[in-house]
């Protein structure tokens, strides 16, 4: 028998482990509706076109090889600059390093900073990439309780209570993925000043900060001043290119606080050799050509929550509260143990019966994401319609 590792035994990743059910359903014949991968491409929305152009002409230029491990300096000082006209923060280039998304940003980091036994304290609910990879390398996700009746609000005091000798690094998601809260200044900044009070490295996920609804955007750095933050982003979401994998992180410090993180990860990155190098090119360009498509994305994806939520909310045994960014809604449904075990069993159950594909919440945290699910609000109104009838009519019968 070939022996498996155990720290991969237990990896999860609930968001594409459905995909698994819901191909079992289609095989049978039965149409599937997918509301399950954040991915907009998927649902009609297309990369700008100027941003396309750009990486046809990379490629014709003959920038096909191999990259610099950090990344292409064109990218690195495109992100700086993107930085200081959005929020006001001042970057050298030598302080981004690009990688092939953020999801490995998160791998690349995780392996720097968690060993066995350490902790990282993540909102509950979060992305579960966070959940995944610090399991992988040996350590304990702690969530900190986000409050669904005031908008999953970050609970700080359940934050505090929550640090030990154990705690690696606090992680901020803003906009939020799954549930779509978006957090004020005033929120931000408290985090900042827990951060700075234990000496913890704050890491702040912003892939989602130009997809914001009723306020703009806050960045963690612009509110950090001298309190060292390490932020990832990249252009999967708001650029609408989430197959070219370019991702990136930086490290907003004073004094070199983050250098010995940097050196760290930069061991990392050079032995996954580079990032996809003309994306990179094309990248670099996105950050500094038109933006105008991005109020015309966000509006359009407006129009789609607020039919997506409408919806939720007329449907018995659910109720959903409103997100304020990213594309994504956490309806609350009502497990009882009867009609359902728990919220996983609802979204098996629910593809199986419908073809609505979900995500079960408690794949985003077993305990602050259970007895939810998690929808893309991405789908044109019409495939939100047809998959709202479906889980109305399912609800129903299942009363």
């Amino acid at each position: 028998m070939m022996k498996i590792t155990e720290r991969v035994r237990g990896i999860e990743y609930a968001i594409r482990d459905v995909l698994v059910a819901a191909k079992e359903v289609e095989k049978k014949g039965k149409k599937i509706l997918y509301f399950n991968i954040g991915d907009p491409v998927a649902y009609g929305f297309d990369t700008p076109d100027y941003v396309k152009r750009a990486l046809f002409e990379a490629t014709n230029k003959g920038l096909n090889g191999y990259a610099d491990s950090q990344g292409v300096l064109p990218l690195r000082e495109a992100v700086c600059e993107r930085e200081k006209r959005l929020n006001g923060v001042d970057l050298a280039p030598n302080d981004v390093m690009v990688t092939s998304g953020t999801a490995e940003a998160i791998n690349f980091l995780l392996g720097a900073l968690i060993e066995p036994g350490d902790e990282l304290l993540l909102p509950g609910p979060s992305y579960p990439q966070y959940l995944s990879v610090t399991k992988f390398y040996g350590g304990k996700a702690v969530t900190y309780r986000n409050i669904e009746e005031e908008g999953w609000k970050p609970d700080i005091d359940d934050l505090r209570k929550k640090i030990s000798k154990k705690t690696r690094a606090i992680v901020l998601i803003n906009p939020n993925n799954p549930t779509g809260a978006h957090l004020d200044e005033k929120c931000v900044k408290e985090f900042v000043d827990v951060a700075a009070e234990h000496k913890l490295l704050l890491i702040s996920d912003e892939i989602y900060d130009q997809i914001v609804y009723d306020r703009k955007s806050v960045g963690t750095a612009a509110v950090a001043k001298d309190v060292p933050v390490l932020v990832s982003n990249g252009m999967s979401k708001i650029y609408i290119a989430p197959g070219w994998r370019i991702g990136w992180m930086y490290f907003h410090h004073t004094n070199g606080e983050l250098n010995e993180l940097k050196d760290a990860l930069m061991r990392v990155a050079r032995i996954r050799l580079s990032a996809n190098q003309p994306c990179q090119h094309a990248a670099a360009t996105a950050l500094r050509g038109p933006q105008d498509h991005i109020p015309k994305f966000v509006n359009e994806l407006k129009r789609r929550r607020d039919a997506m939520v409408k919806r939720l909310n007329e449907i018995p045994g659910l109720s959903c509260i409103m997100p304020q960014g990213a594309f994504y809604a956490f309806p609350k449904v009502a497990v009882d143990g009867k009609r359902w075990k728990d919220d996983k069993d609802f979204v098996l159950d629910l593809v199986k019966e419908t073809g609505v594909l979900f995500v079960y919440g408690s794949g985003f945290d077993p305990t602050y994401g259970s007895n939810h699910f998690r929808t893309v609000t991405l789908p044109p109104v019409e495939m939100i319609n047809e998959a709202m009838d479906k889980l109305d009519k399912y609800m129903r019968q299942k009363k």
